[in-house]
């Protein structure tokens, strides 16, 4: 009793490596649970991964050249950013209609397109193609440029993939010459277009302002100051007319008074027959006149009634005869040469005088004119400015789309010259080696350790749910009975016989379960390009 109560005290006491020893127990029991547990999950693992068909990449890089002419000399009328070009070329180039010519013509996917799923084949191949931007970081600035890009492909032939990707490369090439070649001449087509519509409405415009000079002539704004002297030159001949028929109408009056007194004083001009003449004689008369006329001059201007009267007496003595050529003998009287020069004068006063009024008159029509002229220049200086504005600013508008003609024209022959920027492959696709997808080796390490952990679990679980007890130990640990015996477990050759035929079957069976999950495994794995790109997500 005392060595029973010793040993149930020293089976209380931890002992090292207690651990290790359940663990080698359970897999002693379980060893043949955990190795189909790792067996049927990691076969069919290492046969799809080892069945599945292998692809291949291809890469293109594509070297942007800028443009050949400087900037400075001819402006690109292509001014979109080349991340944005690409894009738009890419969306072109993945179109449909391209793609399946190139499918068509390379005979690609030829699973999916014996199940007639073309739809799936487009969306398929765009997903293999890749494009990834090289950018070069522009010191200075703060921002990086483009400077190339790396077309790739993806596909089960590396020869194919490299044929694939170069035609795609050239496409690219070909497609930057035509879009930017198109853009120049589409912009240069514009602009022609709106030039031509800019230079008929400058033609209108300018219509406009000649018929507006043409109507207004005499009260546009520049004319002004010209309407403001001629106005004042107006004015004066006004007052110098004025003044004429002001003197005039005195010389008449002058006129008038003379002729009166050589109607009524016959005498001092010549009398009847037989009366003697009083009068001083003729050449005296007219030198006694030219010095009164001289007198006058210096005291008067010519247009003063003195002056003009002495003129008239000495025109009329002038014509006067040195003799008289009647006798006194005669019957009758002749009529006075002096009578009838003072009417003529008189008369020639009388048209002067009319011809001044109807200068006056011309004069105050013509100063009302160049008035309302001046009155109206205001206005027409506001509806001159309206119109001139619209006809300027599309005459400058006009100026500049010429000069943005030219430079697109400019352009344009650059672009059809392949002046301008383009691309240029640098490296071209060649057949790779060395399959891009799957990695075999990364998923057979995946395959083994997930394998591991599922039989690891399946030890455990079958440990957790065993309530049964297989050693003297756990049964002193769990009951406080004291144990007295133990006895062990009893084979016959019958039993060891059983147990190995049933071994036997159980391996045979376990056997051909494995042949038949790895014949599935590689029936499912074999020529499966979907299960290739599912397990290859990484884009490789």
């Amino acid at each position: 009793m005392r060595d029973d109560l010793k040993r149930l005290v020293e089976d209380d006491e931890p002992q090292k490596g207690v651990g290790v020893e359940r663990l080698r127990a359970a897999w002693g029991r379980r060893k043949w649970l955990a190795v189909l547990a790792f067996v049927v999950p990691f076969v069919p693992a290492i046969t799809l991964t080892f069945s599945v068909p292998a692809f291949y990449r291809s890469t293109a890089l594509v070297l942007v050249d800028r443009q050949q002419v400087p900037e400075a000399f001819v402006r690109p009328t292509v001014t979109s950013e080349l991340e944005t070009r690409l894009q738009t070329i890419s969306q072109e180039i993945l179109g449909r209609s391209r793609l399946e010519a190139l499918i068509t013509r390379l005979g690609l996917y030829p699973g999916l397109l014996q199940e007639g799923r073309n739809e799936e084949v487009v969306e398929q191949m765009r997903k293999d193609i890749k494009l990834e931007l090289k950018t070069t970081d522009i010191t200075g600035q703060g921002r990086s440029a483009t400077t190339a890009f790396a077309l790739s492909y993806r596909g089960l032939d590396p020869q194919t993939v490299a044929l694939v990707t170069n035609t795609l490369a050239s496409f690219y090439i070909e497609e930057n010459l035509k879009n930017r070649e198109r853009q120049s001449t589409g912009t240069a087509e514009f602009l022609k277009v709106q030039l031509a519509e800019t230079q008929k409405r400058l033609d209108e415009l300018e219509a406009r302002v000649s018929e507006f000079r043409r109507r207004h002539l005499g009260e546009l704004p520049q004319q002004m100051q010209a309407n403001m002297a001629t106005l004042e030159s107006l004015n004066t001949q006004l007052r110098l007319t004025s003044g004429n028929q002001i003197r005039a109408a005195e010389r008449r009056d002058t006129l008038t008074a003379l002729l009166a007194e050589a109607t009524s004083t016959p005498q001092a001009f010549g009398g009847p027959a037989g009366a003697p003449a009083a009068a001083e004689p003729h050449a005296g008369r007219l030198a006694r006149l030219h010095q009164e006329l001289a007198s006058a001059r210096s005291r008067y201007t010519e247009e003063h009634p003195t002056v003009t009267r002495l003129k008239a007496e000495i025109a009329a003595t002038e014509w006067e005869p040195a003799e008289p050529t009647g006798h006194s003998g005669s019957a009758g009287a002749l009529p006075n040469p002096n009578v009838f020069r003072l009417r003529e004068t008189l008369s020639a006063a009388d048209s002067e005088t009319k011809l001044l009024k109807a200068e006056e008159r011309h004069l105050r029509a013509a100063i009302a004119a160049y008035q309302a002229r001046i009155e109206n220049t205001p206005k027409r200086e506001q509806e001159f400015q309206g119109l001139s504005r619209n006809y300027e600013s599309t005459k400058q508008l006009y100026e500049s789309l010429v000069k943005r003609h030219e430079e697109a024209q400019l352009a344009e022959s650059m672009e059809q010259r392949q002046k301008g920027e383009q691309f240029r492959v640098l490296d071209p696709a060649v057949a790779s080696q060395s399959p891009a997808a799957p990695n075999r080796l990364r998923l057979s390490i995946v395959g083994l350790v997930l394998s591991l952990g599922l039989a690891g679990g399946a030890l455990m679980v079958a440990e957790m749910l065993d309530t049964s007890f297989h050693s003297v130990n756990e049964l002193r640990a769990f009951s406080i009975v004291p144990v007295l015996v133990s006895i062990p477990r009893i084979v016959t050759e019958a039993d060891r016989l059983r147990r190995q035929q049933r071994f036997r079957l159980a391996a045979a069976g376990a056997m051909l379960g494995l042949i038949a999950l790895a014949g599935a495994s590689y029936f499912i794995g074999h020529g499966n390009e979907q299960l290739v790109r599912l397990l290859a997500r990484d884009g490789s």
